[in-house]
C-alpha cells in the first residue's frame, strides 16, 4: 500500500551490469494491519542482489519487483494496527524479500528484531542476512553442536565470516576454503582453525588430511557447482551438506554411490522465499539464540566497505569483483 508521498530508492531500470541501477522517486509504502514502516538507515549488499539485477533471481511476488535489498537497519516511523508492542522510534533490523535499497520499507512486525544498544546502524545492517542464514542452516537445520567440524566454502564472504564465528561460539572447529590467500588470512584473524587455498577447484584431499582421514560433520556450501562433488568426498558418514549459494553454478556430477553408502544428507535452503510463518520462526530463533551471542561479543559484524545509497552501482561493482572480506553496506540515511 502507498500514498502520494514519495521516497528515494535504487531502481533496476533494466537487467544488466551495475549501471542499470538508478536513484528514482517512488511511492512511499504505508503499513497495514500487522505491519510497521521502518525508516532505513543502512542496508546490506548481497550476492543475491547482483543476481536479481542480472535477471537471474526474481523476487517473491509480494515484494517490490524493481527495488533491491534483502536486509536493513533503521527506526520505526509508522505502525499499522495489531503491530504488537513495537513503537515509533524503536531501532530495529531484519530481513525482507526485497525493497530495502530505499528510504522506507514496510515489514511484518513479528519478523523484526530490536538492535542491541552497542551496535550502530551500519554494523546492524551487516547482520541479518548472513547471521540468520548461517545459523539457520548450520544449527537449526544441520544440528551443529560442540565438537563438530564444519567446512565453510568462501569463508571470506559475509555468510562465511558469520558462519565461522558461529562455529567458534558453539565450540566447533572451522575449516574454510577461499580462492585468495588474503581472505584466508583475514578469516584466521577471526578464528578460522585451518584454511585451504583453492586453486583448481580441488580441496577434498586437503580436508581429509586436516581431519586425519575422518572428514567433516557439516558443510556450509555457498559456491555450488563442482565444489559439491568435492564436498561429498570429505564428509563423515551421516554428514550434513547445506546448500546456501550457487555462485559457481547449479549443476554438479555427484557420486551417488558414496551418497548412499555414507547416508549423507544434502539439503538446499533459502530465507527469501519462505512463507511468512517460517520467516517469523526464523526471526524468533534469531532473537532468542543469536542476539545474546552478539550482545556478549561472541558474534560481531564484519563490514568491509560502506557506500552512500547513490553509489549502489559502485557497491555492486565492488562485490562483483570479489574484493570484499565481510559485508558491503549502503548508507541510506547518514544522520
Amino acid at each position: 500500500m502507498a500514498t502520494g508521498e514519495k521516497m528515494r530508492a535504487v531502481v533496476i531500470t533494466e537487467f544488466g551490469e551495475p549501471d542499470v541501477l538508478k536513484i528514482r522517486e517512488v511511492p512511499t509504502p504505508v503499513p497495514v494491519r500487522g505491519e510497521v514502516r521502518v525508516k532505513v538507515k543502512a542496508t546490506g549488499v548481497n550476492r543475491a542482489d547482483l543476481s536479481q539485477r542480472m535477471g537471474k533471481y526474481p523476487p517473491p511476488p509480494d515484494c517490490p519487483q524493481d527495488i533491491l535489498g534483502l536486509e536493513f537497519a533503521g527506526v520505526i516511523d509508522a505502525i499499522g494496527d495489531g503491530a504488537g508492542d513495537l513503537k515509533v522510534g524503536d531501532r530495529v533490523f531484519g530481513l525482507v524479500g526485497g525493497g530495502s535499497y530505499a528510504e522506507y520499507v514496510v515489514v511484518h512486525n513479528r519478523t523484526l528484531t530490536k538492535i542491541p544498544d552497542h551496535l550502530n546502524f551500519v554494523d546492524a545492517a551487516a547482520i541479518p542476512e548472513v547471521f540468520m542464514t548461517a545459523y539457520d542452516a548450520m544449527v537449526t537445520q544441520a544440528g551443529l553442536v560442540a565438537g563438530d567440524t564444519v567446512l565453510i566454502s568462501a569463508v571470506g564472504s559475509g555468510v562465511g565470516t558469520a558462519a565461522l564465528q558461529i562455529v567458534n561460539a558453539l565450540g566447533g572447529r572451522a575449516i574454510g576454503t577461499s580462492r585468495t590467500a588474503e581472505k584466508l588470512d583475514g578469516a584466521k584473524q577471526h578464528g578460522l582453525h585451518e584454511g585451504i587455498l583453492v586453486k583448481d577447484g580441488k580441496f577434498a584431499d586437503e580436508v581429509l588430511k586436516l581431519t586425519d582421514g575422518k572428514g567433516v560433520d557439516i558443510v556450509l556450501e555457498r559456491v555450488g557447482g563442482a565444489y559439491v562433488e568435492e564436498d561429498i568426498l570429505c564428509m563423515v558418514p551421516k554428514g550434513r551438506l547445506m546448500m546456501v549459494g550457487l555462485v559457481a553454478g547449479a549443476k554438479a556430477n555427484l557420486d551417488l554411490g558414496r551418497l548412499l553408502a555414507n547416508r549423507l544428507d544434502i539439503r538446499g535452503t533459502t530465507m527469501r522465499k519462505r512463507p511468512l510463518e517460517e520467516k517469523i520462526d526464523a526471526a524468533n530463533i534469531f532473537s532468542k539464540q543469536v542476539i545474546p551471542l552478539i550482545i556478549k561479543g561472541d558474534l560481531k559484524p564484519i563490514v568491509a566497505e560502506t557506500f552512500p545509497l547513490k553509489e549502489a552501482a559502485e557497491a555492486h561493482r565492488h562485490v562483483q569483483a570479489d574484493k570484499n572480506f565481510g559485508k558491503v553496506v549502503l548508507i541510506v540515511d547518514a544522520e
